[in-house]
């Protein structure tokens, strides 16, 4: 037998097993059981993944926006072997601790904005998310206040797929998928100050523990807030005494082309949500950053134990291994490579946008961007999706992306690895350009 032959045996057998027994998040049940994994990837290194037949893909995603230092580093395998030959995982309950947690949590207190200075640790950004709307609701009781339990979110905002975390999401699909929403979670047009006063009058501010916030939406389309927005915000939660809690579990750790995308509009929320790029996603791990005034506050409100915890809170090889990615991002100046391939990447998919007819508003902010389609007569969405046809085009041409079909959107997002270099920048705008010239040319024909 032929080493192709062997490969193709062992790729149906996968695919056969895959299809019986996995079951795959956020994606089509019956697709996945009648066709089975599209991809079945083996191998990746910097920006390039290669699937078990030996097709090398650029990685226009960083996977699901979070491998930030790209694929195949030794240093951080190198990370998690040394600690797990020492002490793989102790847990941190009773005051327990492991020095690389310890290390963790002062470096994401020297790092991150203003004084947000005590960390909470998960092992994702959906258990981030419903750990902080656990804790601001355990403030407002310990303050007094335990009738202060709404959680103000944003329409097109992601925030996770935990109960909470999916309640507080505000992209429809999400929330229709289930029967058992969380209570006290409210959404106001995205970048609307007047929706949020409206909201905050309607419920009245002694009712609301908090308003959450990606600094830039991810998965509902990449939507890049508008300039004073967020500066508004951080104003009228003083003003109102409503805690701010800003959702950097995409944004964080450079994606954006400043360390933490808070960064771009000067301003530091009371809570700050950390998750993917802390890791680069070579573990599961995630963060809930304090301002050191509510640690202060919690500490001395606080008679007793507090009831919350994960098993794999402050993971020791999870923390080791955070330490060695932020290493790298800081030692190779990623977050800088961010900020100038991102707008390389903007000023191609702008000459794109010249070029091809069906391609409506482009954005981007550091290595995170996205590119509608439009119908150019109509100046609106075609009735059918567009953008999955480009995905699937630039699929089979080697570039990975993803899309955003829903809430009147038809959008391709992108999100590539921080160590992109420019000579990969102009393969995925070639392979981009491409698909979609070949959609367009579909609609004519």
């Amino acid at each position: 037998m032929s080493q192709n032959q062997v490969q193709d045996t062992l790729r149906d057998t996968l695919v056969e097993l895959d299809k019986r027994h996995f079951i795959h998040p956020t994606s089509s049940l019956k697709q996945q059981h009648t066709s089975g994994a599209p991809f079945i990837f083996t191998e990746g290194k910097g920006v390039y993944l290669t699937d078990i037949s030996g097709k090398k893909v650029l990685e226009g995603m960083s996977s699901l926006w979070n491998v930030n230092v790209g694929y195949g580093r030794k240093e951080l395998a190198e990370a998690a072997r040394e600690q797990m030959e020492k002490l793989a995982f102790t847990n941190s309950f009773s005051s327990f601790s492991n020095e690389p947690a310890i290390r963790l949590a002062a470096k994401l207190a020297q790092i991150t904005p203003g004084d947000l200075n005590a960390v909470f640790f998960t092992s994702g950004g959906s258990e981030s998310n419903d750990t902080a709307y656990k804790l601001v609701r355990h403030y407002w009781k310990l303050k007094g206040q335990p009738q202060k339990t709404k959680i103000i979110s944003r329409k097109k905002g992601y925030h996770g797929v935990n109960i909470g975390a999916t309640s507080a999401t505000g992209i429809s699909p999400f929330q229709e998928m289930t029967s058992s929403l969380a209570p006290d979670f409210l959404h106001v047009d995205p970048f609307s100050i007047e929706a949020l006063k409206e909201c905050i009058a309607r419920e009245g501010a002694d009712n609301i523990a908090a308003f959450v916030a990606e600094p830039v939406q991810g998965a509902g389309g990449v939507n890049i807030a508008p300039d004073g927005y967020f500066q508004e915000v951080r104003k009228i939660c003083d003003e109102h005494h409503i805690l701010f809690i800003a959702d950097e579990v995409i944004t964080g750790f450079g994606r954006t082309g400043k360390l933490f995308a808070c960064e771009h509009y000067n301003v530091v929320p009371d809570v700050m949500l950390l998750a993917k790029g802390i890791t680069s996603g070579y573990i599961q791990l995630g963060a809930v950053m304090l301002t050191e005034r509510i640690h202060k506050e919690l500490i001395d409100l606080s008679d007793g134990v507090l009831l919350h915890g994960y098993t794999y809170s402050g993971h020791a090889t999870a923390c080791a291994v955070a330490l060695k990615n932020i290493e790298i991002l800081e030692n190779e100046n990623l977050v800088e490579n961010a900020r100038l391939m991102g707008e390389e990447l903007l000023k191609g998919f702008k000459a794109i946008q010249a070029e091809i007819a069906i391609v409506g508003e482009v954005r981007g902010l550091g290595l995170i961007g996205a590119v509608e389609i439009i119908n150019p007569v109509t100046n609106s969405r075609f009735p059918t999706l567009l953008s999955p046809k480009v995905s699937a085009e630039a699929a089979n041409r080697g570039l990975i992306v993803r899309t955003v079909g829903f809430e009147g959107m038809d959008t391709v997002v992108f999100s590539p690895p921080l160590v992109i270099n420019k000579q990969e920048i102009t393969e995925l705008l070639s392979i981009l350009r491409d698909s979609l010239l070949a959609v367009q040319k579909n609609l004519a024909d």
